[in-house]
């Protein structure tokens, strides 16, 4: 699993990182950042702007392989409130070396749900007391939400995370199936198009949701339709 900073890559899009400073200064936070894992292989990619340094080290010591913003965030469908890891020995360890770096412990992550199955997660923070982050809250909670739906858009709109994200190896009737799943075909229906069983249909559908990391068939179509493997019917 590795960690991909986007800014990094050749021709990036620069309006992510812009926007993550803009958000700050017009919502009074320190930091942000944007974040999603890719389905297919896991790999945690986004846009920061924290201090290079601390981006180095939090790359180095592997933290994405257990942050709990990003893996306990990624499970709520409501904006998490870092209070709920001040017991996590994870956060505790993160947070201990972020807070070296200048990067406070208080902070909020904002999930995001895509039609395709992916999550994005836009994260704050701010060096306050709880009395000044609890009214920092209440006054931003409706600009944040709305400003993490427009980021995690226009990143996936722009096609960035197509750039970097490994392809899955599905064969051609793999494909084929899902196509004819996406415009509202059945298992029997392929099959008698396809001059097969219904079994043999559900054997490649099988595979097809390995491949692509998914656990149900229309998560499975929504990740293909959104590497443009198959078209949405």
């Amino acid at each position: 699993m590795k960690l991909i900073d986007l800014s990094a890559l050749p021709d990036a899009d620069q309006h992510a990182e812009e926007f993550l400073d803009e958000l700050c200064q017009t919502l009074e936070f320190d930091f942000a950042s944007y974040a999603t894992a890719n389905p297919v292989n896991g790999d945690v990619q986004g846009y920061a702007n924290y201090p290079e340094n601390w981006k180095r080290h939090y790359a180095k010591r592997g933290y994405h392989h257990f942050d709990p913003t990003l893996y306990r965030s990624v499970r709520s469908i409501a904006p998490v409130d870092w209070n709920r890891f001040d017991h996590d020995d994870k956060f505790r360890k993160v947070f201990r070396d972020a807070c070296d770096f200048g990067i406070s412990e208080r902070g909020l992550t904002v999930p995001v749900r895509g039609p395709f199955g992916e999550c994005g997660l836009l994260s704050v923070t701010r060096d306050c007391s709880q009395d000044e982050w609890d009214k920092l809250k209440k006054n931003v909670m409706g600009d944040l939400q709305v400003s993490a739906v427009h980021l995690h858009d226009n990143v996936m709109q722009a096609g960035v995370l197509t750039k970097v994200m490994s392809m899955p190896s599905l064969s051609s009737r793999e494909v084929e199936i899902l196509q004819w799943v996406a415009v509202g075909k059945s298992q029997q229906d392929i099959g008698d198009i396809l001059s097969i069983s219904h079994r043999t249909v559900e054997v490649h559908l099988r595979s097809g949701r390995e491949k692509l990391g998914a656990l149900t068939t229309p998560q499975a179509v929504g990740r293909a339709i959104g590497l443009n493997l198959v078209m949405p019917g």
